[in-house]
């Protein structure tokens, strides 16, 4: 019984602990000096292929959004005929 609420006792201390195991480096500056960097390239798509992927699907989603309203809203303005 003893050994069990020792076992326990070093568990739980184990588990709270606040301190990291590994260090984590600090990537703010690089990440400055690459999206800071004049290079003609917008600051939106300066992350690579995925944020050109992402910057092109909102596009795109956005020019359908777009249609697909206006053809909404035409489709409401215009009454359909009775025969």
């Amino acid at each position: 019984m003893l050994r069990n609420l020792l076992t326990l006792r070093q568990i739980s201390q184990k588990s709270i602990s606040t301190a990291s195991r590994r260090q984590v480096t600090n990537k703010v500056p690089e990440l400055q000096k690459h999206f800071q960097e004049d290079n003609g390239i917008p600051v939106y798509l300066k992350g690579g292929t995925m944020d050109a992927m992402l910057y092109r699907t909102t596009m795109i989603l956005s020019v359908f959004g777009t249609g697909y309203l206006l053809y909404v809203l035409f489709n409401a303005a215009m009454p359909k005929k009775n025969n």
